[in-house]
């Protein structure tokens, strides 16, 4: 049976695939049934087996899904760099006016046209939205990019794996487990709510997957994700306002807000786009898995925050109970639950 999967963060990009994983039945994926993952997937340019035309359009694209990550987690780095001046809250703001607009211009909602049934489920991904970014951002204002991203990566993964019956599917969660105690090291020193905040992003996260679901079913093409995106945009107007006025941002401050709103919602939208066009659905969730290791990568070298070898083991484990639990779907894993994220969240 071949149900209807949704591109991630992007509700309204339908593009059909058979099955998915335990937890969810349907939503992100490329292509339609198994001729999407023989035609988009392997080759990405044209029919299954078209030799050098498959290698070139799968090696496209990793190279467009590694941008990809290293777009979101340089924009969050970005972001990170304005702190000082404007707060977590006034970057999210700037980030959510900029994704806003993006998905305006992309999804064109007609609000008017909007019933009950569809806006309660639009309104709740907005207030998903709106909190996982300014939890996730004030996270990595407490812990550092790389142990909030990680922790935020829990979400997907608990979904994933929530509604599972199999051995292996236990041994990811206990070996998960295991990797959170050694990355948060509970002692007098630890900063107990920065790992809050990183674990109510990974809630949000897995409200997104379950609430992106619904907004598929019941908003046509990408205007779910749209409306979403502008009433959270909206949402953050007073909020972003009252920030900026108790903290006059410079330019400088006022550029890397921006910058982050561009390299982690405008790059990755297209990014994904392409993306799914060339590799299968499943491979992209594997694949996005790893940006636990980019967001440690990147903040160490952008920000000075250097994991020690310990907490780099923990990443890798969390990476690779993200990506075993992906592999081993018994049916073909959507996009969201295996490890990529929405347009308009960071990690």
């Amino acid at each position: 049976m071949t149900t209807r999967v949704r591109h991630p963060g992007i509700p309204g990009a339908e593009r059909g695939s058979a099955g998915r994983g335990a937890a969810e039945p349907e939503f992100h994926g490329s292509g339609s049934g198994e001729q999407a993952t023989s035609e988009q997937g392997s080759s990405g340019t044209g029919p299954a087996g078209s030799g050098t035309d498959a290698g070139t359009g799968r090696a496209a694209g990793m190279a467009l899904m590694l941008g990809d990550g290293l777009s979101n987690q340089l924009g969050a780095a970005t972001g990170a760099l304005a702190f000082p001046v404007i707060g977590p809250a006034g970057v999210v703001a700037v980030r959510q006016w900029v994704a806003g607009v993006v998905l305006l211009l992309a999804g064109r909602p007609r609000f008017r046209s909007f019933t009950a049934r569809q806006w309660w489920p639009v309104l709740g991904l907005a207030g998903v939205f709106a909190t996982m970014n300014l939890s996730l951002y004030t996270a990595i204002d407490h812990i550092g990019l790389g142990l909030a991203v990680t922790l935020e990566f829990l979400g997907p993964l608990a979904v994933a794996l929530i509604a599972s019956r199999r051995m292996l599917d236990l041994g990811c969660a206990l070996a998960a487990a295991a990797a959170v105690v050694v990355l948060v090291r509970p002692q007098p020193s630890t900063d107990y709510p920065g790992i809050a905040l990183a674990l109510l992003a990974a809630v949000c996260w897995g409200c997104y997957i379950l609430l992106n679901r619904t907004v598929g079913r019941r908003v046509p093409g990408l205007q779910g994700s749209a409306a979403a995106a502008a009433v959270s945009a909206v949402a953050y107007l007073p909020i972003g306002v009252l920030v900026l006025a108790q903290h006059p941002p410079t330019a400088a401050a006022l550029c890397f807000a921006v910058i982050a709103g561009v390299l982690s919602s405008v790059v990755p939208f297209l990014a994904d786009l392409l993306a799914l066009r060339r590799v299968p659905a499943q491979f992209f969730g594997v694949f996005m898995s790893v940006n636990p290791v980019l967001a440690a990568l990147v903040g160490a070298v952008v920000l000075g925050q250097r994991p020690g070898w310990p907490e780099w083991a923990a990443i890798v484990v969390i990476v690779a109970a993200n990506a075993t639990a992906t592999l081993a779907s018994p049916r073909r894993t959507s996009c969201a639950e295996a490890g990529s994220r929405p347009l308009s969240s960071e990690g």
